[in-house]
C-alpha cells in the first residue's frame, strides 16, 4: 500500500527541503503544549516554536515546521513559517517568522505518524522527510477531544478551562442541562471534594465554569486553600470527574441527598475538603 508523505502535501523542492527544519513539541515535564495550543495556538506556533535556551534551532531563511505531539508517534501539524529575523535572545523567543499562507488550510488538520527516537527537538527535514507519514487529514482543525460520555469524564484544570473558554459545543450541550454529583481530586495531597450541580446553581456547565473563573467555586475549604496558595494551585493539581449525572427534571433535593451519600462514602468531610457541618454545595458548605 502506497503511503502519503508530508512532502506529498507540501511539495517542497529539493532546495527548500534542504533548508527546512522540523521542531517537535511535547510535554516538557511542566507544561503540556497541547493544552496551550487548544486555548491559544500562538503559545505553540510562536513561543514553543521559536523559543531558544542555548541551542540554536533555526537560521534566517530556513523553513520552520511545527509539529505537536498528540499521542505515541502521532503529531499534529500546527504551522509552517519562514524565519525572517534572529533576535539573538537566549531563554526567550529568539526568532521572528512569516507564516507560509499556501499551507494554512493544512494547519491543525494534518496528523503525522513519526517515531521520534532521539531527545533532539529539532531535525532537518531532508533527513526525515521519508519517515513523516500522513496518518490522517481531519475535516476541520483539531480543537481537543470530543465529549467521551459522562462515565469517562476526567479533566485537569487546563483541560476544563479550554473546554469552557472555547465553548466547545459537544461538551456544552452535554453539561449545560445536566444535574450531577461530581468530585474534585487534589492530585498533590490526595484529598477529595464532593459537590453537586443543581438547578439552583446553574447545572453542571455553569457550576464548573465557576471553578474555572475562581479556582474554588465559592466552597469554604477550597476558597481557603486558594487564598493561601493562589489560583495556580488549582490549575496545577485539581482534577474533575462526574460521579452521577441526572437530567434537569430530577428534583434538586434528590441530587443533594446523593451528594451527601457520596461524601459519607468517600469520607470527604473527615479527610477531604468538605466541611463537617453539612449544607449543599450550592449554598457554600460551612
Amino acid at each position: 500500500m502506497e503511503v502519503l508523505l508530508l512532502n506529498d502535501l507540501l511539495r517542497l523542492s529539493p532546495e527548500e527541503s534542504a533548508c527546512a527544519k522540523v521542531r517537535f513539541n511535547q510535554h516538557n515535564g511542566t507544561d503540556d503544549p497541547m493544552e496551550l495550543y487548544k486555548s491559544n495556538p500562538d503559545k505553540v506556533n510562536v513561543e514553543w516554536l521559536f523559543w531558544k535556551t542555548k541551542q540554536r534551532y533555526f537560521s534566517v531563511g530556513q523553513i520552520a515546521i511545527c509539529l505537536l505531539k498528540l499521542s505515541q508517534d502521532q503529531w499534529l501539524l500546527t504551522t509552517i513559517k519562514r524565519v525572517t529575523e534572529d533576535l539573538n535572545v537566549s531563554n526567550g523567543i529568539c526568532y521572528h517568522g512569516e507564516e507560509l499562507e499556501q499551507y494554512r488550510p493544512l494547519f491543525g488538520r494534518v496528523i503525522i505518524r513519526y517515531h521520534k527516537d532521539t531527545q533532539s527537538q529539532g531535525r532537518m527535514f531532508k533527513h526525515i522527510q521519508d519517515d513523516l507519514i500522513v496518518s490522517q487529514i481531519l475535516p476541520a482543525p483539531f480543537d481537543g477531544e470530543d465529549f467521551p460520555g459522562y462515565d469517562n469524564v476526567r479533566l485537569s484544570f487546563p483541560q476544563l478551562k479550554t473546554i469552557i473558554d472555547c465553548g466547545k459545543r459537544d461538551w456544552e450541550a452535554a453539561l449545560k442541562n445536566q444535574k450531577a454529583v461530581y468530585h474534585i481530586t487534589d492530585k498533590h495531597t490526595g484529598k477529595l471534594y464532593v459537590g453537586s450541580a443543581t438547578g439552583k446553581n446553574g447545572m453542571l456547565w455553569k457550576r464548573w465554569s465557576d471553578y474555572v473563573t475562581t479556582g474554588h467555586g465559592g466552597n469554604v475549604k477550597l476558597e481557603e486553600l486558594i487564598r493561601q496558595n493562589g489560583k495556580d494551585y488549582a490549575e496545577k493539581y485539581f482534577q474533575y470527574s462526574i460521579l452521577e449525572n441526572y437530567n434537569f427534571k430530577v428534583d434538586d433535593s434528590f441530587i443533594i441527598e446523593r451528594e451527601s451519600w457520596w461524601k459519607e462514602t468517600l469520607q470527604s468531610r473527615k479527610w477531604g475538603y468538605n466541611c463537617l457541618l453539612y449544607t449543599s454545595d450550592a449554598a457554600d458548605e460551612l
